[in-house]
């Protein structure tokens, strides 16, 4: 079980979206403002559909903070739709033809809907605003322990970056912010945007991978004695449960498995007495354990399955083939979905934290986090003598 817990709730067009997080501590300083931030970021990003022109996202805090401050309960927050006004006195029409690549289909077998944009409502890729005020939430208690998560775009549409090896991370955030594809590489960027406007002009859509990278973590959150306490597990499933999210790795990892293994693992040094590592090849983790190296999570993102050229399909109401109709979309998500993506890595980290100090309020959590072992030798005292199983 985790110590952090948090549900969504909440229809694409419905009146709001609603989010709830247990399991922080009393006394974390926060505002709606840190939240809202958050919020546009994530509106943000060239090929967004216009559904993002119509949205302004901003959070209410409806409980758990008082004087701005956590009070251990659970923080309770809500977003509005600003589109249900559009929707709300309006006859729907019936949606009977599943779309390729949506949850319409599946999710109609599922729960044995009538109607398939039950499905649509909830699968939509709008839930995600009250994941990012969720992982807002996170970053904020992560910086009071000095972890910075960021994220950049590093291929749409076979586009890829041209990134020096040696950018450091926080530049690479910082350039990241500057543009509306959110890669770090200004050449690589505009090459992104030229491929975006060409897939809109052929009526189709694209994917990409990003990554996300979080900094200043420290050695020994994880575990390697269960399966579920593996922090790698965890990173990997919180990215995967992104909308459209298909393949995700830590580190190079994909490049790692073409590789000997005396090209990958991070040879382990010691320097004034600190154990250090030259290399981050593990992505930060190693045996479902942190390092001490900044963590890096790749995904990857389908192309939208929204698009403007008809796919082939069938009309569940007659069983003839049909084709699908296009509802509004974006031709690229993939810079949203790295903010998204940030998101889900700051509640993992913030759970594993919290699992790993323990403590009801911030100031238990701060004077245990002070007596966490860093990797230094002197930490590491051995027996250094025979021993037995039995």
């Amino acid at each position: 079980m985790t110590t952090l817990r948090f549900l969504t709730a909440g229809e694409s067009h419905g009146p709001a979206l609603t989010a709830i997080i247990e399991g922080l501590p009393a006394g974390l300083p926060l505002t709606e403002e840190e939240i809202n931030q958050q919020l546009r970021r994530r509106q943000k990003g060239y090929g967004s559909g216009r559904r993002m022109q119509i949205e302004r996202d901003s959070v209410s805090l409806t409980a758990g903070v008082l004087n701005g401050q956590t009070t251990g309960a659970p923080v309770a927050m809500q977003i509005e739709n600003q589109d249900w006004t559009n929707w709300c006195e309006r006859d729907i029409p019936p949606m009977t033809v599943p779309r390729p690549g949506h949850a319409d289909l599946t999710a109609a077998i599922k729960y044995r809907y009538r109607e398939l944009r039950l499905g649509l409502e909830r699968a939509s890729a709008r839930e995600t605003a009250a994941r990012v005020a969720v992982g807002a939430v996170c970053r904020r208690l992560l910086a009071e322990f000095g972890v910075t998560v960021g994220s950049y775009v590093v291929q749409i549409g076979g586009v890829p970056d041209t990134l020096p090896l040696d950018l450091p991370y926080i530049e690479r955030f910082a350039r990241a912010e500057e543009n509306d594809v959110r890669c770090p590489e200004p050449a690589a960027a505009e090459a992104m945007r030229k491929r975006i406007d060409e897939a809109a002009t052929a009526k189709d859509t694209l994917g990409g991978v990003f990554e996300i990278v979080a900094l200043g973590v420290p050695p020994g959150l994880g575990s390697h004695v269960h399966w579920d306490r593996r922090l790698d597990a965890r990173l990997m499933a919180a990215a995967g449960s992104v909308q459209a999210i298909k393949g995700v790795e830590i580190g190079p990892a994909f490049q790692n498995a073409a590789q000997l293994g005396t090209e990958v693992h991070d040879e382990i040094l010691v320097e004034q007495g600190q154990l250090t590592r030259r290399t981050n090849r593990a992505g930060g983790l190693e045996g479902g354990i942190t390092t001490g190296q900044p963590v890096v999570v790749r995904a990857a993102m389908k192309p939208i399955s929204t698009t403007l050229t008809p796919l082939r399909s069938v009309d569940l109401a007659t069983g003839e083939p049909a084709t699908t109709r296009y509802e509004r979309s974006d031709i690229c998500a993939v810079p949203r979905a790295a903010v998204v993506g940030e998101a889900m890595v700051a509640l993992v980290l913030a759970d594993a934290l919290l699992e790993k100090l323990g403590g009801d309020s911030l100031e238990e959590m701060h004077a245990r986090f002070a007596a966490l072992p860093r990797g230094a030798l002197d930490e590491l005292e051995m027996d250094n003598e025979p021993w037995r199983f039995r």
